[in-house]
């Protein structure tokens, strides 16, 4: 029996897109100033773990959310391109609003969790699924008996959350993914198990940053 795997999971900080409700997928987007003060607050939060490693998915936002941890413990943040969010093909850099206007059946496709169905030049949801949850047992298995974190996406922080409760790929979300929230979890012989979700006490105890820092 392996010695579990303790599993911080966190999204990346706010973008200037999840404010405009825009599709990111995989196009590299940064933080704006409430996301890098998000980090800088996720920083502060953890910096007393005993945190053995720091993973990120390879993007910009993710990235740059994960840097202030790493400062401060002394860590280098390993990019991992397993942990990035599904790739929306067609749909990305557009509004929700103007991907439910132009393209209104796939759209629908989407919002009812249809595994089978990928956008154009995009990922199906299954598929989506299987490279996260593969891509987490790897990463779990090489950190047996250590505490790690994964700095990640919503759509794959979902996917874990699924994962661990086995809940099923349709099944409407009923949970949060806060930008900058812990998540936490364990992987073990039974496979991934939920801890705790969507702490964000670390991100209501000082003010947001002046918008003008943007």
């Amino acid at each position: 029996m392996n010695e579990p795997a303790r599993i911080i999971a966190v999204r990346h900080g706010q973008t200037a897109w999840n404010v405009e409700q825009r599709m990111q997928g995989q196009l590299d987007t940064a933080l704006d100033a409430t996301g890098r003060w998000q980090a800088q607050q996720l920083a502060h939060a953890l910096r007393h773990e005993a945190i053995d490693a720091i993973v990120a998915s390879d993007l910009t936002r993710t990235m740059h959310t994960a840097q202030p941890l790493a400062q401060c413990l002394g860590l280098r943040v390993w990019p991992q391109p397993g942990l990035r969010e599904r790739c929306f093909g067609d749909f990305e850099g557009f509004t929700y609003a103007h991907i439910a206007q132009h393209w209104p059946a796939d759209a629908a496709r989407w919002r009812v969790r249809e595994a089978a169905f990928a956008p154009a030049r995009g990922e199906s949801l299954v598929g989506f699924y299987r490279r996260c949850v593969d891509t987490a047992e790897q990463l779990a298995l090489e950190c047996a008996g250590r505490t790690v974190v994964w700095v990640t996406h919503g759509g794959v922080l979902d996917c874990l959350y699924r994962a661990a409760t086995r809940i099923a790929l349709d099944s409407p979300r009923t949970w949060p993914l806060g930008n900058a929230a812990i998540n936490r979890l364990l992987h073990g012989d039974q496979g991934l198990m939920l801890v705790g979700w969507g702490d964000t006490h670390h991100l209501e105890t000082a003010p947001l940053p002046d918008a003008r820092e943007a």
